[in-house]
């Protein structure tokens, strides 16, 4: 089975080579790529006083990677630290520890409105929120429900990529599945497939879309997009084992 994959080039090859063992042939067709916000004024006075917050929620991998390109220092947060951190999934949390921080809570759904449970009493307490520029709601509207201040920083925009050629040729060829990570990787999917004389919605071969989670699926489902599975773990990992489940037997 041909698995084209979305997400950001910097951000496939562990994917890709998870697929390969599975038995899979990975397709690049990134359709997003990061951008981090430059001169950061706001994050950085945000790390220059982290002993404001009760807690930091990194939502993603992205938002990780782009605070701590800005400290080579660790960072008083965590474990045994006045701040506690919470991540949302274990690809999140294992970047995290890349960067000497255990995360005090790590949602069961790799979702932001789950991690709402673990957050405690958060009356009158600052939450920071080093988000995407295109972040949904709901998570600092649920923060402010609670008696929360959400401290919402914009860290990174999602940005369409330039096209893969190789991966447009065998989209147009057609291949079996159509893999999804994020919400932003269905809107930029769509559009560049419009763009290049495709109808996302009758591709050739009729391939399967993979998403990574529910909200992707929601994503999806509200383009047009009818063959859709979704992983029961919101991770990479999860996807492959989705996939693995329809080749069986």
């Amino acid at each position: 089975m041909k698995v084209l994959i979305t997400r950001p080039r910097a951000q496939a090859d562990d994917f890709a080579d998870k697929l390969r063992i599975a038995g899979f042939e990975p397709i690049f067709f990134p359709v997003i790529e990061i951008q981090p916000i430059e001169n950061n004024a706001a994050l950085e006075h945000a790390l220059q006083l982290l002993d404001r917050y009760a807690w930091v929620v990194f939502t993603s991998v992205n938002a990780v990677e782009v605070v701590f390109a800005l400290t080579p220092t660790p960072l008083p947060m965590g474990e045994g630290q006045g701040m506690r951190v919470a991540a949302i999934g274990p690809k999140t949390a294992e970047v995290l520890r890349q960067h000497d921080i255990e995360p005090d809570f790590i949602p069961d759904e790799f979702i932001g409105e789950a991690i709402m449970d673990g957050l405690g009493d958060l009356k009158n307490k600052w939450i920071l929120l080093p988000r995407a520029e295109i972040a949904r709601k709901e998570l600092p509207e649920a923060i402010s429900k609670a008696g929360g201040i959400a401290h919402e920083i914009i860290v990174y925009r999602t940005l369409p990529a330039e096209i893969d050629i190789k991966g447009l040729t065998a989209l147009k060829s057609g291949v079996d599945v159509v893999t999804f990570t994020s919400a932003s990787t269905v809107e930029n999917f769509v559009a560049i497939a419009q763009k290049n004389h495709l109808d996302p919605l009758h591709l050739p071969n009729n391939p399967l879309f993979a998403c990574i989670g529910p909200i992707t699926a929601q994503a999806a489902q509200e383009a047009g997009f009818e063959n859709i599975v979704v992983a029961k773990e919101y991770t990479t990992d999860g996807l492959i084992e989705a996939l693995a489940k329809m080749e069986t037997p």
